[in-house]
C-alpha cells in the first residue's frame, strides 16, 4: 500500500466569509460549517471558536480531537462512518497540519477532559500546541448516553471533514509517503531484519469506552490484522470517554507516534509487518480468547518482536500482561508501553496486575500526578465540569480563585500510551 500526505503547515486560523487556505493561514466561515452540522440527526445547537498555544484559553469537558484533511486522491472521508465503506490507506490526502478540531459541549460520560492552552496545563497535552478550532456540540434533550456519544462523535467527525475539504485544491508544503508492500515483498527485500508486529490495544468495554474500526466497534471484533497505512488515514477512531490523560484521541490515531516511529526503522533495522488490533474486553473469558488470539496470530506472521501499546488502565492492564506472557513463552521478543496508576505520592503498584515475562516496560507516566491549574482568562465550555471528570473531584475548581487542581487523568493526552505526548524522562 501506498499513501501519500500533502502537508500544508498552517500559521495561524481566521474567521472568514470565504474559507481558503492563502500563505500559511486557514480562512473559515464558521456559519456555513455551523449550518451543515446542525443538518446532523439530534443536533440542537453548534457554535464554534478558537484558540492559539499561548492564550490563557481552558477549554473542558473535550470530548475528541480530530485532524482535518481531505481525501484527493482514494476513499473519501472516515470509511465506514461518515462515508460508505471503501480501502483506506492508498492514494493521497491533503492535511491541514498544527490544527485540530476539539468537541466540547454537554458531559457524555463522567470521564472527559480538559486542554489548557498555557501554563502548567499546556506542558501536559500535546493539544496546547495546536490551532485548535473548538466545536460546542448541543444535543436534543433526552438522549441516552450511546445516542449522545454518537451523535457528537460524527459532528467531529463531520467538522474535521468540512475544515479539511478548504485544503482540497491546495498545494502542500511537504509530501510525505508511507509504503509497505506485502509481506512476502518486505521479506524477500529485507530477510536479514528481524520482524516486527505492532499490538495496539482498543478499549472495547461498552458503558462509552469503545474504539471503532471502518465503523465496527472494536468489541465485535477478534484482534485484527491491518496495514498501518490504514490507521494513518482515518481507519481507526475514538468513540471512548474514558480516562483523558491516556483515551488515543482521532487524531493520535491519525498520528498514530508508535506506527510512525517504526515507519522510519522499517527497511533499516526492522521489517515492520503490520498492525494487529486488539479488543480489551471485560469478562475473563473474553480476555483470555483476546490474548490468546493476539500471540497465536503474531507467532503465524513470523514476528521476532511485538510492541505491545495499551489504551487505559485497570482491568486491561491484564490484558496487556497475558499478551506480553504468551508471546514470550513463543519466544517472541515483547516490548509494553503502558502507563501508571500509582497514587498521588507515585508509591503504589502501577499496574492492576504483574508478569515474570513483562521485563521491558515503557512508561509513559503516572495518571495519578497531580497537578494545579491557573485560573484562564477565557473557558470555552464550563469548567465546572472538571468535578465530574476522572481525575477531578467536587472542590477540584475554586469557585473564587478560578484555579483547578486535579490529576493528570482529567487532561487530554498526558499519558497517551502510544507515544503521542508531552512527558518526557531524563536520563541521567
Amino acid at each position: 500500500m501506498k499513501l501519500e500526505q500533502g502537508m500544508i503547515y498552517v500559521k495561524d486560523v481566521v474567521f472568514s466569509d470565504a474559507s481558503k487556505v492563502e500563505n500559511g493561514i486557514l480562512y473559515v466561515n464558521k456559519e456555513e460549517i455551523i449550518q451543515k452540522l446542525e443538518e446532523i440527526p439530534h443536533i440542537k445547537e453548534i457554535s464554534i471558536d478558537f484558540t492559539k498555544p499561548g492564550e490563557k484559553t481552558r477549554i473542558v469537558p473535550v470530548k475528541d480531537v480530530i485532524e482535518p484533511r481531505v481525501k484527493v486522491e482514494g476513499t473519501k472521508g472516515f470509511a465506514g462512518v461518515t462515508t460508505e465503506v471503501g480501502q483506506l490507506g492508498t492514494g493521497r490526502v491533503n492535511v491541514l497540519k498544527n490544527v485540530a478540531v476539539v468537541t466540547i459541549g454537554d458531559i457524555v460520560g463522567f470521564q472527559e477532559g480538559v486542554i489548557d492552552m498555557w501554563g502548567e496545563g499546556a506542558k501536559w497535552t500535546p493539544f496546547s500546541k495546536t490551532l485548535n478550532i473548538v466545536v460546542d456540540i448541543k444535543v436534543e434533550e433526552g438522549l441516552k448516553p450511546h445516542e449522545h456519544e454518537t451523535t457528537v462523535r460524527l459532528a467531529g467527525l463531520k467538522a474535521s471533514e468540512l475544515i479539511g475539504e478548504i485544503a482540497k485544491d491546495s498545494s502542500p508544503d511537504e509530501v510525505k509517503t508511507y509504503e509497505i508492500g506485502t509481506m512476502a515483498e518486505e521479506n524477500k527485500k529485507y530477510p536479514d531484519l528481524p520482524k516486527v508486529v505492532y499490538v495496539e490495544m482498543l478499549i472495547s468495554q461498552g458503558l462509552l469506552h469503545d474504539g471503532y474500526i471502518y465503523g465496527v466497534n472494536s468489541q465485535q471484533i477478534l484482534p485484527t490484522l491491518i496495514h498501518p497505512n490504514e490507521e494513518l488515514d482515518g481507519a481507526v477512531i475514538s468513540g471512548n470517554c474514558v480516562a483523558a490523560c491516556d483515551k488515543i484521541t482521532t487524531y493520535q490515531h491519525q498520528n498514530n507516534a508508535v506506527i510512525e516511529e517504526l515507519y522510519k526503522r522499517h527497511g533499516k533495522e526492522i521489517n515492520f509487518l503490520g498492525v494487529v488490533l486488539t479488543p480489551e474486553l471485560t469478562t475473563l473469558e473474553g480476555k483470555f480468547r483476546t490474548c490468546d488470539y493476539t500471540a497465536k496470530l503474531c507467532y503465524t506472521l513470523g514476528a521476532d518482536g511485538v510492541i505491545v501499546s495499551e489504551e487505559g488502565y485497570g482491568n486491561p492492564d491484564s490484558d496487556l500482561v497475558m499478551i506480553c506472557s504468551r508471546l514470550e513463552k513463543l519466544g517472541v521478543k515483547t516490548v509494553l508501553i503502558t502507563d501508571e496508576c500509582a497514587g498521588w505520592d507515585g508509591m503504589s503498584q502501577p499496574l492492576a496486575d504483574v508478569s515474570k515475562e513483562a521485563i521491558a516496560v515503557v512508561s509513559t507516566g503516572n495518571v495519578s500526578h497531580v497537578v494545579e491549574l491557573e485560573k484562564a482568562d477565557r473557558v470555552l465550555g464550563n469548567e465546572m465540569a472538571i468535578e465530574n471528570l476522572a481525575g477531578g473531584w467536587a472542590g477540584s475548581c475554586d469557585k473564587e480563585t478560578g484555579k483547578i487542581k486535579c490529576e493528570l487523568n482529567a487532561v487530554i493526552g498526558a499519558t497517551s500510551e502510544i507515544g503521542y505526548h508531552n512527558a518526557t524522562i531524563e536520563l541521567k
